[in-house]
This record gives C-alpha cells, structure tokens and sequence, in this order.
C-alpha cells in the first residue's frame, strides 16, 4: 500500500470562490482508477503555513502509476495545479510491516 499525501497554500484569498471551486474540482481525482480513500483536508496545526492538504491510497506501485500518468490528473496539474498552489509538500509513504 501506498499513501500519497500533500500539504498546499494556495494562491487565492482564504475563503474565496476561487479557493472553493479549487478544492471542488479536487475532488475529481477521487473517480481515477486505483484511488482509495480519497481526503481533502484542512490544515488546523499553527505548526506551519499550509492550508490544505489531500491524501488518497493505493494498492500498489503500479496502481499510484496508473494515477499519476492518468490524463486526468495531468491535466489537474496543469490546469488547476501549478497556477493555483503558491507552495507544496508532497509524502510518498509506504507502510514498514
């Protein structure tokens, strides 16, 4: 099993429609094969800056593959993505037993 995970600030005003319809759209990469678990999630730590966070697993390496090539999230990426999340950090983890 794999556990993808990312905490994110976006570019846009807290509380805005931009900021909503964002994370809405998000949520469309819960319908991708080999996605579980789906969360978008909201940052309550003063520990650090981010806002938001989405995390989702998967069975196996081949299944994360499949997301991540997947034209769907691609275009997530490059439509949404890049020009709305001002900073990002991205955890890949993978259970120890």
């Amino acid at each position: 099993m794999i556990r993808h995970t990312v905490v994110f600030r976006l570019r846009h005003a807290q509380g805005s429609a931009e900021e909503g319809d964002f994370l809405q759209a998000a949520k469309g990469l819960a319908d991708i094969p080999g996605v579980e678990k789906f969360e978008r999630l909201r940052e309550v730590s003063p520990k650090n800056d981010y806002r938001f966070g989405f995390s989702m697993e998967f069975a196996d390496q081949a299944a994360y593959s499949v997301y991540n090539d997947h034209p769907a999230h691609a275009a997530f990426v490059r439509d949404r993505w890049i020009p709305e999340v001002e900073a990002f950090l991205e955890i890949d983890y993978a259970p120890l037993d």
